[in-house]
């Protein structure tokens, strides 16, 4: 991909942070359903037989099949966070792709232009 072209028009880090503050919001409003959503996630995504990356990876490609934008921006900051290397990142979009067909094609390429937003490292 050209380093002068931007694939989409959303800002991944904007998104994310909007959604942040909204959910800020649904914490103080609803704080028991917001609880039980943070031990959940806590639950899911603490060390196991799987590690956090590995979990945080199949989450990726959960968010693409479903088409959710701010899933696509959450998980890939996560990614970013937890070490993962472009190549783990672009074999998950394989994946992804190879199990939703064209709709996950584009939002795999969405994804991987969150990738770059959030400072992952170009080929």
């Amino acid at each position: 991909m050209r380093k002068d072209f931007k694939l989409a028009t959303t800002s991944y880090p904007e998104l994310t942070n909007a959604i942040s503050t909204q959910v800020g919001q649904l914490r103080k409003n609803i704080p028991n359903t917001m609880k039980g959503f943070s031990a959940m996630a806590q639950g899911a995504t603490s060390d196991g037989s799987l590690d956090e990356k590995t979990k945080e990876l199949v989450a990726m490609g959960i968010a693409i099949a479903l088409r959710c934008d701010g899933c696509i921006g959450f998980h890939t900051k996560s990614l970013i966070r937890l070490g993962a290397s472009r190549q783990e990142f672009e074999e998950l979009l394989g994946v992804a792709i190879y199990m939703g067909g064209g709709p996950s094609l584009m939002y795999a390429a969405q994804a991987l232009d969150a990738w770059e937003q959030f400072g992952g490292l170009r080929k």
